[in-house]
C-alpha cells in the first residue's frame, strides 16, 4: 500500500506549500507571484503556500493561471505586478509534457517581456527537465543568467525539504544547497509514496 489517494495528493501539497511559504518569508521577501499550472494539484500547493507567505510576512501575493496558448498575457500581468520573487508552481494531474510544453514557452515570455524579479522553480517541473529545456532557448538562456534562481527539492530518506540556489553555465544546472526544512513523518511518508512508492517510519 505504498501510492497515495487524490485527497492524499492534494493534502501532500498543503505540507509541501506551508513549507515553501515559511522558506519565502524566512528570505524576508515581501511581494511574491505565484504562478501555478491550472489543475486542483497545482492550486492546492499554490495557495497553500500563498497563505502561509502572507501569515508569517504580512506581505503581498497573487495567484496566476499558467495556461496553453496565454503565457504572453500572462507574462504582461507578472511584469505589471512587479514581484520580487516569481514561484514557478508547474506539475500536478496534467500530463508532464503539456505541463512543460507550458512552462517553457511562460520563460519565453517572461525573456521577451523582461519579467522583474528573482524565481523559485518546483521540485516537479525541475525533476522533469523543464528547466533545462527552456535553457534551450538563448534567449530564455541569457535571460535567466542574470536572475537569482532558486529550486525546492525533496531529501527522501533525510525527511527533509531543501532549499537550493541555482547556478547557470550554458545550459549546465548547478545546485547549492541554501536552507532545510525538516518535514513531519506524515509528510515525510506522504512525499514517499507520492514520488517513490514506497513507505517511511523514521521519525
Amino acid at each position: 500500500m505504498a501510492k497515495t489517494t487524490f485527497e492524499e495528493e492534494i493534502y501532500l501539497r498543503a505540507l509541501t506549500g506551508r513549507l515553501v511559504g515559511k522558506a519565502l518569508a524566512d528570505l524576508g521577501l515581501n511581494k511574491v507571484a505565484v504562478v501555478a499550472s491550472r489543475n486542483v494539484i497545482c492550486s492546492s500547493i499554490a495557495t497553500a503556500t500563498e497563505a502561509t507567505f502572507l501569515t508569517l510576512s504580512g506581505g503581498v501575493t497573487y495567484h496566476f493561471l499558467a495556461e496553453k496558448g496565454k503565457e504572453s498575457e500572462l507574462a504582461e500581468r507578472v511584469k505589471a505586478f512587479a514581484p520580487q520573487v516569481t514561484v514557478l508552481q508547474f506539475g500536478g494531474e496534467t500530463p508532464i509534457e503539456e505541463t512543460k510544453e507550458i512552462f517553457v514557452e511562460t520563460l519565453r515570455q517572461f525573456a521577451e517581456k523582461d519579467v522583474p524579479g528573482a524565481f523559485v522553480v518546483h521540485v516537479r517541473i525541475f525533476a522533469a527537465g523543464g528547466l533545462g529545456e527552456a535553457l534551450k532557448d538563448e534567449k530564455v538562456r541569457e535571460y535567466l543568467g542574470k536572475k537569482d534562481l532558486f529550486v525546492y527539492t525533496v531529501g527522501f530518506d533525510e525527511g527533509k525539504v531543501y532549499v537550493n540556489r541555482i547556478t547557470l553555465n550554458g545550459e549546465e544546472i548547478e545546485l547549492e544547497k541554501l536552507a532545510e526544512y525538516q518535514v513531519t513523518l506524515e509528510h515525510a511518508d506522504l512525499l514517499n509514496r507520492s514520488l517513490k512508492d514506497r513507505s517511511v517510519t523514521f521519525a
